[in-house]
């Protein structure tokens, strides 16, 4: 059981790093939603569709069959065949069975939407729509794959395992503050341009604003050089 509980265990720690990452983007204020929308609305919103179906296939990954076509899986649902304790089988087999249930949800969504494209789903609007998900319910499938592995821990040796992740200060809080910054200081650049008392700096910035008209060379006022030019209303962040 040792090399697939530890690669198990170190699998959730990574998801629980990656979760936290998102969190700290899309789950925490609204605030922090209309600041990522003001910054760069698409690209934040691909990001968060991209973090969201990575956790969901992460849940799948962790709990799915431990054989498939053949295939050996990393997999929870493969330790009480690994465990030789009989009473400790036992019981991962009833919380093993818990977690699959916890992550059916995100098993749809892979079927479905992710790994495959439901052909009904995508064109006929009576379609069974994808099982509900949250972050709510991400973190319950979560926290039952962590009892899986806290049962090992408990049992063999003596203590539990943490599902606080610690890391350096170097992810989404991080990106959060250069972004608030960044829109301050774009904010009063633009000021200085409108009032014509701008720096060379302003200057060098203000070139990146300019687009082509015949053979003029016109400010676009609003026009960022990152949106794109023929998509109006472009997808923005939502709270999920």
């Amino acid at each position: 059981m040792g090399p697939v509980f530890s690669k198990l265990r170190d699998d959730l720690a990574w998801l629980q790093v990656k979760w936290r990452e998102y969190r700290e983007l899309f789950g925490t204020s609204p605030d922090r939603i209309e600041l990522l929308n003001r910054a760069a609305s698409l690209f934040f919103r691909v990001l968060q569709d991209s973090l969201w179906e990575d956790a969901l296939l992460h849940l799948c990954r962790l709990t799915d069959p431990p054989t498939m076509r053949d295939k050996r899986n990393l997999t929870i649902q493969a330790l009480p065949e690994l465990c030789a304790d009989v009473d400790l089988r036992t019981e991962l087999a009833t919380a093993v069975a818990r977690a699959v249930v916890a992550t059916e949800f995100a098993r749809d969504w892979r079927n479905r939407r992710m790994s495959h494209r439901d052909l009904d789903l995508a064109i006929e609007p009576t379609a069974k729509p994808l099982a509900s998900g949250s972050r709510a319910d991400v973190a319950a499938a979560m926290a039952a794959i962590h009892q899986v592995l806290n049962l090992i821990y408990e049992r063999r040796f003596r203590t539990t395992l943490s599902d606080d992740i610690i890391g350096p200060n170097a992810g989404a809080e991080a990106l959060l503050y250069v972004l608030r910054d960044g829109i301050e200081a774009d904010q009063a650049r633009r000021k200085r341009l409108e009032s014509g008392e701008f720096t060379p700096e302003d200057r060098l910035r203000h070139s990146l604003y300019m687009v082509t008209a015949g053979d003029n060379h016109q400010v676009a006022a609003l026009q960022r050089i990152d949106e794109p030019v023929f998509v109006i209303n472009p997808p923005r962040t939502i709270a999920r």
